[in-house]
């Protein structure tokens, strides 16, 4: 699934745009994941956008990643054919949802 520049660069700049208040307010940090700008908290990794597909990353309950791909809103997040079953990648670009999601991720692996 390839997506188009003009596509990806909107998904890059809606990332940063939504995770702009966690930065200002100091609930989450940028950092890398495996060499590609993520999102932290407390040090730890919550959301990154796909290196190839660009759709949003984010670590959530293991319930919760199958609630979504159950629901057809998210997929299996599985590098190199390995599933991360506490991470999903949500393909749809939709700003209400992302926001939702990066916040309930945030918030998932602070508590952790």
């Amino acid at each position: 699934m390839s997506k188009s520049n003009d596509e990806s660069e909107d998904r890059g700049k809606l990332f940063w745009d939504l995770a702009a208040p966690m930065l200002i307010k100091g609930e989450a940090e940028e950092g890398t994941m495996m060499g590609f700008k993520c999102l932290r908290v407390q040090g730890k990794f919550f959301a990154s956008l796909d290196r190839k597909t660009n759709g949003l990353i984010v670590k959530l309950p293991e319930d919760r990643v199958l609630s979504l791909i159950e629901q057809g809103d998210a997929v299996s997040f599985a590098p190199n054919g390995r599933v991360f079953k506490e991470w999903a990648m949500i393909p749809e670009l939709d700003e209400k949802h992302w926001r939702i999601i990066l916040e309930e991720a945030r918030e998932f692996v602070a508590k952790k």
